[in-house]
């Protein structure tokens, strides 16, 4: 089952309000994606706590064999 990228930015835009957030769609197939998302909420943070912010925020879509979304490439950091 495919996600839509707005669906994505939706999910994100709830965990970061503020956030600058990119998503592109890879493969056509809306299981393949890269998110490049600049937000406050990661000053401070290593980039393995920035992704694990993000998954949390993704709401169990990336779970398992059964998750709507594939892959998810992703590009996180604070704002300079």
């Amino acid at each position: 089952m495919a996600i839509e990228a707005a669906e994505i930015e939706r999910l994100l835009r709830e965990a970061f309000p503020t956030a600058k957030i990119t998503i592109t769609d890879l493969a056509g197939d809306g299981n393949h994606y890269a998110a490049e998302i600049i937000a406050e909420e990661f000053r401070g943070k290593n980039r393995v706590e920035q992704q694990r912010m993000v998954y949390a925020a993704l709401k169990g879509k990336m779970d398992g064999p059964a998750g709507e979304l594939h892959a998810l490439a992703l590009t996180t950091r604070a704002p300079e």
